[in-house]
């Protein structure tokens, strides 16, 4: 899992840059969307960690 949350910051990261960097406006809402998309990975992985101990826990 930690592998996965890894990813996802490495992901969130090219994304900003790539907004950030963006001449046209395609590419900046990509970023934005790619920075999105690598966030809620992120948290999802989260909670399935959690909603897995949970369940192992009754």
């Amino acid at each position: 899992m930690i592998y996965f949350i890894a990813l996802s910051a490495i992901i969130s990261l090219i994304g900003l840059a790539a907004a950030a960097a963006a001449q046209e406006t395609s590419l900046a809402v990509f970023g934005l969307a790619l920075f999105g998309f690598g966030v809620l990975f992120g948290l999802l992985q989260v909670k399935h960690h959690f909603d897995a101990k949970d369940a192992a826990r009754h």
